[in-house]
């Protein structure tokens, strides 16, 4: 007998649970042992495994995959499409703070620039996201939608860049005054 088996008094369990339609791994958590050891236990006893069913429930489960990626994606394009128009819909701000801790908030008739470029960020984070889930199809939409990102991560940084500017600019107002 060949080393590195089950043991011969287990060879009627191993029989009895391929005989059920077992798989070695299911076989090898039923009895306890390494799954290599069922495969050559099986190979000595002239036992083989049916790959066919293996092979359909693998096709199943990636099918099942696929599925819920194209769900989490839309979920995902429709947060983005939440979060960008967040940035045109009033929006209060608030904080807290002095020697009382009190709260202030104001409600501005849209976002205010630094919420914007949070929420646009944070929308482009989602749409990244998105097409790393479900990606694009390779036809002439492909090279629209690469132009599309990239005229979106272009303004994204020019807007950066300006709201950084005009920040700059207050900061440097407020401390003359």
């Amino acid at each position: 007998m060949p080393g590195g088996t089950i043991d011969p008094d287990r060879f009627d369990e191993l029989r009895a649970l391929h005989a059920e339609g077992y798989g070695r791994n299911r076989i090898a958590r039923e009895m306890g042992v390494p799954p290599v050891m069922v495969s050559r236990t099986a190979e000595h006893l002239g036992l083989t495994f049916d790959r066919s069913r293996i092979e359909a429930a693998t096709k199943a489960r990636l099918a099942d995959l696929a599925e819920r990626r194209a769900l989490l994606a839309e979920d995902l394009l429709s947060d983005a499409e939440k979060l960008r128009a967040q940035m045109w819909e009033p929006t209060v701000v608030y904080n807290f703070g002095g020697a009382t801790n009190s709260y202030e908030e104001h409600t501005f008739p849209e976002a205010p620039p630094a919420e914007k470029r949070a929420l646009m960020s944070t929308a482009a984070t989602a749409i990244d996201r998105v097409i790393k889930l479900v990606p694009v199809e390779e036809s002439s939409n492909l090279d629209s939608a690469k132009s599309m990102l990239g005229s979106l991560g272009e303004a994204l940084a020019r807007y950066s860049r300006e709201e950084d500017e005009r920040e700059a600019e207050q900061a440097g107002a407020d401390g003359e005054g």
